[in-house]
């Protein structure tokens, strides 16, 4: 997978485990679209474990 755009409104993290699994090249989040500021903390954290070739950006 080359691009995975995510602007959905309650992104938690379960999501972006999965999101990861998938090894994208580059994903993209809506700002506030994470079901709490912990989830937002803990994305690059998650794609740094599991995919972390993955660049992650928040628009």
């Amino acid at each position: 997978m080359a691009l995975a755009a995510c602007f959905d409104l309650d992104i938690d993290e379960a999501f972006v485990k999965q999101l990861a699994e998938y090894e994208p090249l580059r994903v993209v989040f809506r700002d506030a679209g994470f079901a709490s500021d912990s989830v937002k903390i803990n994305v690059e954290q998650i794609f740094a474990q599991k995919s972390p070739n993955t660049d992650v950006k928040v628009i």
